[in-house]
């Protein structure tokens, strides 16, 4: 070793020992910088804050977005009505989340084929999301226990394809395809 050098791992096959302000789970023999005031001050208010904050946080956003979505009827809006995607405003081209809202309305009116109409995708993926939040909140506020679902990288990736697919043949500009307008 140079003159100077810091050993940063294990020194002839022996485990380097771990300081006792070590992060937990991070990688053992590298350096940990000094937090700074601000992070100190997360860390304690994560560490005080009841465990259903965040969870409770969720809902509540979740709730904001429903209510925007009941008050301002987006199937009865005009198409430039405020606020409007930027992508269709400036292209005239859907955006991938474009009649989200709108999907979003109908479900929330109970007409499910006129949501899939809007944005099937979004349809689709909306059970899944709501037990995943469900599963994720009340293990984190109750400590449950839901069964998990095994979602992997490659149901992801299967997933983000279809709606890439979805995003370019909606924007195609013969039929079959403009009936996918919305």
């Amino acid at each position: 070793m140079s003159h100077g050098a810091v050993p940063h791992g294990p020194v002839g096959g022996a485990p380097p020992e771990t300081p006792a302000n070590w992060p937990v789970g991070y990688p053992a023999g590298y350096p940990v910088a000094e937090s700074d005031r601000l992070t100190r001050f997360v860390a304690r208010l994560y560490a005080r804050t009841p465990r259903w904050v965040v969870p409770l946080a969720a809902v509540g956003c979740v709730a904001a977005g429903i209510g925007y979505t009941l008050l301002s009827d987006p199937t009865r809006s005009a198409p430039d009505a405020l606020p409007t995607c930027l992508l269709k405003l400036t292209t005239g081209l859907d955006c991938p989340g474009c009649g989200g809202t709108r999907a979003l309305w109908y479900v929330l009116h109970a007409d499910l084929p006129a949501a899939a109409r809007h944005h099937f995708l979004f349809v689709f993926a909306l059970p899944f999301l709501a037990y995943l939040f469900v599963a994720w909140a009340g293990r984190q506020a109750f400590g449950w226990r839901l069964p998990e679902l095994r979602i992997g990288p490659k149901l992801v990736g299967g997933f983000l394809a279809a709606w890439l697919a979805f995003s370019v043949l909606r924007n195609l500009p013969w039929p079959p395809f403009t009936a996918l307008y919305v």
